[in-house]
């Protein structure tokens, strides 16, 4: 697996060469966010850990950069801690993001939940949420409009998200069971990015994301996929 690292922290760049190349990664690097656009474009990257601060380009253009065209995971390394930075981050198209400092054994799990893929290949279920259809056998979502169908892109973890949540229509999944799920048993006080991954998905499935119909929350407990929501009236 071929693995893009970008920051311009040269001691952080050189201890994950060294980290990841052990495990038989094959690594790819960049010092700054123009090289690793350069570098992504002639290289495709099956991963990429991104600094946000990198000169030239920040991390955000990188990730724009790349979401043009890949849809390989990209996994956020940065100092900054806010939540509107990680809000950003994924907003623009990562699919995680960690802060520093980290330890290594978090980011062995994080790689390893971003390039998971399903076993459930027996799974064929095609599920609508208002005007949206979600195929979790073909792994693609439409929303339907009156100008016609288009593509609802979803990261990899917003699938591992919603399939836990569509494995269990109708009924309250809670919080420990998603992130252990998820992330692994390490991870299940991690409330915190379950919050931003599930708001990711209102935003791209619900009608009104501040008023959700589908994907509900059970206050101190988890989180419900309603399938047989009532639609408004009129």
């Amino acid at each position: 697996m071929k693995v893009l690292i970008a920051d311009d922290d040269p001691q952080l760049l050189r201890a994950l060469r060294i980290t990841l190349g052990a495990k038989g990664y094959d690594i790819l690097h960049a010092a700054d966010g123009a090289e690793a656009v350069s570098v992504a474009v002639d290289h495709h990257p099956d991963l990429y850990l991104l600094d946000l601060g990198m000169p030239q380009l920040d991390g955000i253009q990188v990730i724009h950069a790349i979401r043009g065209w890949s849809d390989a995971p990209i996994l956020v390394v940065s100092g900054r801690t806010s939540a509107g930075d990680k809000v950003d981050a994924l907003d623009a198209g990562a699919d995680d993001y960690m802060t520093k400092p980290f330890a290594i054994e978090e980011l062995f799990a994080r790689i390893r939940a971003l390039t998971r893929r399903t076993t459930h290949h027996d799974v064929d279920t095609v599920v609508a949420l208002g005007d949206v259809t979600i195929d979790l056998g073909a792994r693609a979502v439409t929303r339907t409009t009156p100008e016609g169908s288009t593509h609802v892109r979803l990261t990899p973890t917003e699938w591992q998200v919603l399939e836990v949540l569509l494995r269990n229509p109708g009924r309250l999944v809670s919080r420990q069971t998603m992130l252990t799920t998820i992330w692994g048993s390490e991870h299940v006080s991690d409330s915190g990015y379950l919050r931003l991954y599930v708001s990711q998905l209102r935003k791209k499935l619900e009608a009104d994301p501040a008023h959700p119909r589908h994907l509900l929350t059970e206050p101190g407990m988890g989180y419900r996929l309603e399938l047989d929501a009532e639609e408004p009236a009129g």
